[in-house]
């Protein structure tokens, strides 16, 4: 064997090199994803903090304005409904609850709740109080929340219900499985409402 041969690394043991710098990757990796998702959380309660009006009676926002117990007050909130698998109420002692245990994911069934979501929250409203649906973001699951809500209680279509809540919190969002859902949902009052116009 020539010096030459002695002095560069062999193919095999380059080889066997690789698996610990992919395990050294993934591990960097992880911890700047988890890095980014403390930066969100952060950016989360410094900059959306104060729940969305969407109409009397009805709030939209993150975990941050679920925490924000002084604005909720002054807005006259009495309720807070929960759309998240892994937040706890901020405030028991101060609101009345309902945790709805979802995550965000597009295979979520998050139709099978919209009645009783619908119940809660013409509950707090004919006590004479105020609902904030809140999520993490306020993006997704509460917003899919809220549109049905919208669609149900006014007749409103997924179209009218999604665009009134975007002009009022624009980061709203739904995830595709829940577009589906709505979309069943508008299908199933367009059948009900031909049902009963006969």
């Amino acid at each position: 064997m020539s010096s030459r041969d002695r002095g560069s690394p062999s193919s095999s043991s380059s080889s066997s090199s690789l698996p610990g710098i992919e395990k050294y990757n993934e591990k960097v990796k992880n911890q700047i994803q988890a890095l980014v998702r403390v930066i969100k959380v952060a950016r989360t309660y410094r900059d959306d903090n104060v729940p969305s009006l969407i109409e009397q009676g009805l709030y939209l926002g993150s975990v941050a304005a679920a925490s924000n117990k002084n604005v909720l007050k002054s807005y006259n909130v009495t309720h807070i409904l929960t759309v998240a698998s892994s937040l706890r109420p901020a405030h028991p002692d101060d609101f009345v609850y309902k945790v709805v245990r979802v995550v965000d994911k597009e295979d979520t069934n998050l139709e099978m709740y919209f009645d009783e979501c619908v119940d809660f929250i013409d509950e707090a409203k004919r006590q004479g109080g105020s609902v904030l649906v809140h999520c993490f973001v306020g993006k997704s699951r509460s917003v899919t929340i809220v549109v049905a809500y919208l669609m149900k209680k006014h007749g409103m279509t997924l179209a009218q219900a999604l665009q009134h809540v975007k002009s009022k919190r624009p980061v709203a969002s739904p995830n595709a499985g829940f577009i589906r859902q709505l979309q069943d949902l508008e299908k199933s009052m367009q059948v009900s409402d031909q049902f009963f116009s006969f």
